[in-house]
């Protein structure tokens, strides 16, 4: 069995600070610490090695028992890391605070323990932490008893009683709008944007429910973020971009208003800001896209939000960004610059990302590539995502990353391969749920431009390419398409005999000018 990397990962994941936390923790303990030498061997690692680690320390009676020392360190890296970030979350705090209210109550100190659960509460109800403030109410009712046998009768248990039931009812709303959210989630990830009438029906579904069409239905502001994120979701899946852009435009406006709220919740604020970016290029707002770039990047800086997480987030939402701006106006040499970054990020591995931020990743440097003119170096980048095994994750992606395909072996010349690609392609995408007559009318005539070899009536199947292509985008829902790859654009390039990026930019100046 192939050894766990787990504890690699994690040694590898440790901020300079944390090691250095960590080591110092270790100066303070007695006994042996062949952990440290696990430890440090580990550190010096580019990629996890634990037959090199056996052979560095042979002879070494700890060696024999290597999984329980590798478990052992582990844990205690984990348990450094807990004390390091004590501090760090509200979270943190509010558990020491609740245990510190344990130990009080114990050493019956009734007093003292009265002015933690104060504080600990006023921190629950500022943060909007109802799990914890429930579980102080109960430490509050605790403590009522207490003064009750004590004599005193200052504190009104009904309106204890009152408030612990609408922190019930609160929680009971948080928790019924993460159901929600997660549904909606699903359908994103899986499939994309909606193509298919099962999509439809649960995207409905979840847009008309009474919490989400309701009026005044979020009983706190962080019920209110989901409820108007869940919207901007379900409008994003339905090609909805002017609704969509007004709801997560609110989240972000109701965060802000709530600066200790927006702390505790950096990953949907900058999750929130990433979904801005992405459908105010979609709406051709480059310059205020510019400036949501800049807000997510000089956010990424701030505590709470200078985690490993957010600078994943960060870099993965801005260098997308980075790409389809200058993409958009066809300056593919400002794209490759940005594609460097990206190809540095993908091949050292410093920055940690999700299957879906890597796919986004490839895709687009298949398209900068591909509008710089190196066909060959875009099909290798585009071979990443079509050699991927994944049949759960966005689905339109993989779909229209085939679609792309024919065009870049359309451009090497590949034409021989070009039929074989097209039969497997229709084969795809025959076995996906999804309403594909714009993909059918894409490989319908991709198979004529492959088999039109003598090129003798090439320039007629591209004007009827155009004018059947431009049926199909009329609806919004198929013009999702062109943030993969703009088609209108390439067939125009080939009937004016300008280049690709040469016809983007004057779209783009026609554009302007408008």
């Amino acid at each position: 069995m192939k050894p766990s990397t787990d504890l690699f990962d994690l040694v590898k994941s440790l901020t300079k600070s944390e090691k250095r936390f960590f080591k110092l923790s270790s100066s303070l303990q007695q006994g042996d610490k062949n952990y440290l030498k696990i430890f440090d061997c580990i550190e010096d690692m580019e990629v996890y090695d634990e037959e090199y680690l056996k052979e560095q320390y042979n002879g070494e009676n700890f060696i024999k028992h290597l999984p329980s020392e590798k478990n052992h360190l582990y844990k205690l890296i984990l348990k450094s890391l807990r004390a390091y970030h004590a501090d760090n979350s509200v979270s943190s705090v509010l558990k020491q605070e609740l245990k510190n209210i344990e130990i009080l109550y114990k050493k019956a100190l009734f007093k003292e323990c009265n002015k933690f659960l104060v504080r600990a509460k006023k921190i629950a109800v500022d943060y909007e932490k109802f799990y914890y403030l429930f579980e102080l109410l109960s430490w509050e009712k605790i403590l009522l008893e207490e003064a009750y046998e004590s004599g005193e009768f200052s504190k009104d248990i009904d309106a204890l009683i009152k408030e612990e039931q609408e922190v019930i009812e609160k929680l009971r709303n948080l928790a019924a709008y993460h159901v929600l959210y997660s549904k909606i989630n699903y359908v994103f990830r899986s499939g994309g944007y909606v193509r298919n009438e099962s999509d439809r029906a649960l995207v409905e579904e979840i847009s008309h429910h009474p919490l989400i069409i309701g009026r005044n239905t979020a009983l706190s502001y962080r019920a209110a973020t989901i409820c108007y994120y869940i919207q901007g979701f379900c409008a994003t899946a339905n090609v909805d971009q002017e609704t969509a852009i007004t709801k997560f435009l609110k989240v972000k406006e109701i965060l802000d208003s709530n600066p200790l709220i927006r702390k505790d919740l950096p990953q949907r604020y900058m999750r929130t800001l990433s979904n801005i970016i992405v459908l105010q290029i979609d709406m051709g707002k480059l310059s205020e896209a510019e400036k949501t770039v800049n807000v997510m990047r000089e956010m990424s800086k701030k505590a709470n939000f200078d985690t490993d997480d957010i600078a994943a987030l960060t870099f993965r939402a801005t260098h997308l960004a980075g790409i389809r701006i200058c993409e958009s106006t066809g300056d593919y040499e400002g794209a490759m610059a940005v594609a460097e970054k990206v190809k540095d990020v993908l091949e050292n591995g410093k920055i940690r990302m999700n299957k879906e931020h890597e796919l986004h990743f490839l895709n687009s440097l298949a398209s900068v590539y591909f509008g710089a003119g190196m066909y060959k170096e875009s099909l290798q980048w585009l071979n990443r995502v079509l050699n991927d095994n994944e049949t759960n994750l966005r689905q339109d992606i993989y779909s229209f990353s085939r679609l792309f395909n024919l065009v870049v072996h359309y451009e090497l010349g590949n034409y021989d391969l070009l039929e074989y690609v097209i039969k497997s392609t229709f084969r795809y995408l025959s076995k996906r749920r999804r309403d594909h007559a714009l993909e059918v009318t894409i490989l319908n005539y991709m198979r004529k431009l492959a088999r039109n070899k003598k090129k003798t009536d090439e320039k007629g199947i591209f004007v009827s390419f155009a004018e059947e292509l431009d049926t199909c985008l009329k609806t919004e829902t198929d013009r999702t398409i062109l943030a993969h790859f703009n088609y209108p654009a390439w067939i125009q390039s080939k009937l004016s005999g300008k280049t690709f990026a040469e016809q983007i930019r004057a779209q783009h100046s026609e554009t302007v000018k408008a």
